[in-house]
């Protein structure tokens, strides 16, 4: 039970008197917006259209010490916090009711060193943005699918992405964090400084402060690689599974797949009596030579049923916006997630069941391949633990009338309860939605999770950073002085 002394994350703020938001204004060099002003609506709103929520307050941050006052203005004032990144988070964890949102969307510098082969980027960038910077000398480091998504939340989650089975996750390409604690220091965790927090930072979320920059190793990629997809009719899905579970358990690291269940757009790629018939689709990316890439995917390219295929040697960019039109906001959107143990007959049959029985055209079950450098990592070496199974599983409703909510939430549903016998029974953060406590514990397991309570102690006894997939800390005292991080008092 939670203890009554620890304030709740439905809790409404006090009425905030005009001479301290006055103060502050004041005392920032980015933009306080209230629910008077004309920005309000559009600073409030978030990816998933499911969220509608109304902060008291929402202080667009324009740098490190702008981030530093408006944490202590909220702890000053106990004030619920949010922290927005890209606001890309399915739960809606980017915003809140009544309290006050932490925007870092102003903040996008980045710097290349290219003598280290790293990348400094600031929290409020989106993998689009590293790209852009980074592939103008070949290089680039695991980011999203979508590249609108931001840097902070996908990698403090874990951080899947086309890269992902040659060099890793997001989060193990991560060489340093600079932070704002609960007390509002100013930190930098690495291997060397913080060595607790950086471990934490890797897959723990946003639990332990707010990170307002991310240095990234940078390896060489592109500019042009061997990607794309291939599609396949509905009818013929289930042969296409059974070949792909044997083609990508002998796939070298260097080709990442993710295959997609769902309905096919007016694409004029596409033959005119597939539009809007359901679908099964392979997409891939080679990280290395586009020559070998395309015979890496010659296997899939030559199945006789494929109806459409889009792969071929294209920029590395071009594959990573390849989906984005898919993934707009303004849209409903409700996950069910999982790790899966491999496609045995049976997880493909319930599988293709559930597409059969999606009613949204913008819904969608994806299948994303792990192994390579993402198994390689030890599991106590980051947060994020689970890097032995064969795949990650999204149950991805999508649609765009509020009326149908409850039609579509209760297919994701009924799917993840059909699946649920072929996962592990652990889950991706990224991916949870409001599921309940105990499926963050199932997040990360019974071995991680009580080191992240030590860490959350450490930091955030308080819990004041808890509108999150919340680590709660220790019964006790909440509000015992915390141990001091190695980092500068603001």
């Amino acid at each position: 039970m939670r203890s009554s002394a620890r304030p709740s994350a439905d809790r409404r703020d006090p009425a905030l008197d005009a001479p301290a938001l006055q103060s502050f204004r004041a005392s920032l060099r980015g933009q306080l917006i209230l629910p008077s002003d004309e920005a309000y609506e559009a600073a409030r709103r978030v990816w998933n259209a499911s969220i509608d929520r109304r902060p008291a307050l929402i202080a667009r941050c324009s740098g490190v010490v702008d981030v530093v006052r408006a944490i202590g203005f909220a702890r000053d004032h106990d004030l619920l916090l949010a922290v927005r990144g890209g606001g890309h988070n399915v739960a809606g964890h980017g915003t809140c009711d009544g309290g006050i949102v932490i925007d870092l969307s102003s903040m996008r510098g980045i710097s290349v060193d290219l003598a280290r082969r790293t990348i400094r980027v600031e929290a409020g960038a989106t993998w689009r943005d590293v790209d852009h910077e980074s592939q103008a000398f070949g290089l680039a480091t695991t980011g999203g699918l979508v590249s609108t998504t931001g840097i902070a939340g996908l990698t403090l989650g874990g951080g899947f992405g086309w890269l992902m089975r040659r060099h890793g996750l997001a989060c193990d390409n991560l060489i340093s964090a600079e932070a704002v604690t609960a007390g509002g220091r100013i930190v930098r965790a690495s291997d060397e400084e913080n060595e607790d927090l950086f471990w934490g930072l890797r897959g723990g979320g946003g639990n332990f402060g707010i990170v307002t920059a991310f240095e990234y190793r940078l390896h060489p990629v592109g500019p042009i690689v061997a990607a794309g997809a291939v599609f396949f009719r509905a009818e013929e899905a289930a042969d296409v599974l059974r070949f792909y579970r044997d083609w990508a358990a002998e796939a070298p690291d260097e080709l990442t797949t993710v295959v997609t269940l769902g309905t096919a757009g007016a694409a004029p790629f596409l033959p005119p009596e597939l539009h809007g018939r359901k679908v099964a689709i392979v997409s891939g990316l080679y990280t290395g030579d586009p020559e070998v890439g395309m015979e890496a995917l010659g296997p899939l390219r030559e199945l006789p049923s494929a109806v459409a295929d889009i792969t071929g040697p294209m920029p590395y960019l071009a594959m990573q916006t390849l989906v984005d039109g898919q993934w707009e906001p303004g849209a409903h959107n409700y996950f069910r997630s999982g790790f899966l143990r491999g496609l045995e007959d049976g997880a493909i049959r319930a599988l293709l069941d559930s597409m059969e029985r999606c009613g949204s055209p913008d819904s969608k079950i994806q299948i994303y391949q792990l192994g390579g450098a993402v198994a390689r990592v030890a599991t106590d070496a980051t947060a994020f633990g689970p890097r032995d199974a064969s795949y990650l599983l999204n149950v991805a409703a999508r649609w765009k009338d509020p009326a149908e909510s409850r039609i579509h939430e209760a297919w994701a549903n009924q799917a993840d309860g059909e699946l649920r016998r072929f996962v592990t029974g652990r889950v991706y953060i990224n991916f949870l939605g409001e599921e309940g406590h105990d499926r963050v514990r199932d997040a990360y397991g019974a071995d991680t999770y009580p080191r992240l309570v030590e860490l959350k102690d450490r930091y955030d006894p308080t819990n004041l950073f808890r509108v999150n997939q919340n680590i709660r800390p220790s019964p006790g005292d909440p509000f015992r002085f915390p141990a001091t991080p190695r980092g500068w008092l603001q």
